[in-house]
């Protein structure tokens, strides 16, 4: 699973980010993997996987929730707009970096089930 890191911040989270006026959740996606990585959807790939919420990892008292989806891209995967860092993460594995509630609580337990 691709986790990514904003400048700014201590945390992993999810590539993706808040809707702009009138957008769907899927218009948001595209246009934030775009924005954030470079590259695009492979449309035959989205799968809705829930929604989830969890506190924030970088607003103190804050709580977001989240579309989850799993998706494919194309083209070369690189940090733009606000991301820092990406790193590749192994939900079968103990990750040693730190990971937002939403990542470590809801999202990869999520994708390790989706592997069974």
């Amino acid at each position: 699973m691709l986790l990514v890191r904003k400048h700014g911040t201590g945390s992993f989270i999810q590539p993706g980010g808040k809707r702009e006026a009138n957008e769907s959740d899927l218009t948001t996606l595209t246009r934030e993997i775009r924005e954030e990585l470079g590259c695009t959807l492979v449309p035959d790939s989205i799968q809705p996987l829930g929604t989830f919420e969890a506190p924030a990892a970088n607003e103190p008292g804050k709580w977001v929730r989240a579309s989850v989806y799993k998706v494919r891209v194309t083209g070369q995967i690189a940090c733009g707009a606000e991301i820092a860092e990406l790193i590749w993460v192994d939900p079968r594995k103990p990750c040693e970096r730190k990971l937002a509630p939403l990542t470590r609580d809801g999202i990869l337990p999520l994708a390790l089930s989706l592997e069974q």
